[in-house]
């Protein structure tokens, strides 16, 4: 389900720093604090020593009908906002709709309390599939209502707010914590981890790049002590198949696992990202590699 071609047309431009060195914000509110994603940065904030107010579904829920209000009342003008609370994986219209309706609740609140800076944590399913490499210039045409959703807020949020705004598109999220038990990564650990096979699509062919979920909290705070605006891909730029992924979980198990192949229902397609944007703007930064990360992972558990 492709939306309109029209979205091809130039998004944000590349990230730019405000500051070329580091400066501590005022306060960092965290909207989503409680999830995979939003506790993990939370982390990585609270060890960089950044003040953070962390929102989570207790504290705001984004679908009641006071969200707005709420919200507003917690803002201060000096804060940093990161906005990454989502029902996702989005799977059906409902879901849909309700990200939407929290999207909704946060522009309001912003246009009535703006703040300093806010940063939106997107996703890489905003591009079109037959998008390599991707930059961030690539064609924004989601195949999936998960990009849909996110392509739809960024475009709420740029469109409603006159703020500093950073957009961060994530591929392939993994890590310890993670609740979706996806494809990939994460599925792969749990099943090793019981001593169950492993079943791939086909013989795993399909490349993709995975990142770690340390690496999206650290560029996170690294966008935020620098005020960065603009548009920013988080991933490795290196792709694996999903047979090398799963051979590298495998390597990690204390216990033998079964890789099996199964009759291909799909065609074999790959995504692979040029990263020269990121390595720009945050030349010091380097990413966890995805054996290094999985080995994280396997000491880490759950």
């Amino acid at each position: 389900m492709n939306i309109s071609n029209a979205v091809c047309s130039p998004g944000p431009a590349m990230l730019e720093r405000s500051t070329s060195t580091r400066r501590t914000p005022s306060r960092v509110v965290v909207i989503g604090a409680g999830g995979f994603i939003g506790s993990a940065i939370c982390t990585r904030l609270a060890a960089d020593k950044l003040p953070v107010l962390a929102l989570t579904r207790k504290e705001l829920d984004l679908l009641k009908p006071e969200a707005a209000a709420t919200l507003q009342r917690l803002l201060r003008a000096d804060d940093s906002v990161v906005f990454v609370s989502a029902l996702a994986p989005t799977r059906n219209n409902a879901m849909l709709i309700d990200n939407l309706r929290m999207a909704e609740a946060v522009c309001a609140a912003l246009a009535a309390q703006p703040v300093g800076h806010l940063v939106y944590v997107s996703s890489d399913a905003v591009y079109s599939d037959d998008a390599n490499p991707v930059t961030e210039r690539s064609c924004q045409q989601p195949s999936s209502l998960h990009g849909v959703m996110h392509l739809a807020r960024e475009i709420m949020l740029r469109a409603a707010l006159k703020l500093p705004l950073a957009i961060l598109r994530p591929t392939l999220i993994y890590g310890a914590k993670d609740p979706h038990n996806g494809y990939g990564p994460n599925r792969f650990r749990r099943l090793a981890a019981k001593g169950e096979a492993i079943t791939l699509f086909g013989e795993g062919e399909e490349k993709r790049d995975h990142v770690h979920v340390d690496d999206v909290a650290a560029l996170t705070s690294a966008v935020l002590q620098h005020r960065s605006t603009g548009t920013l891909n988080i991933a490795t730029g290196r792709s694996a198949s999903f047979r090398e992924v799963a051979e590298m979980v495998v390597g990690l198990s204390p216990r033998p696992v079964e890789i099996r192949g199964t009759p291909r229902q799909n065609p074999i397609t790959h995504r692979h990202f040029d990263i020269t944007d990121c390595l720009k703007a945050f030349p010091e930064f380097h990413y966890v590699s995805l054996r290094d990360g999985l080995a994280r992972v396997a000491k880490e558990g759950a």
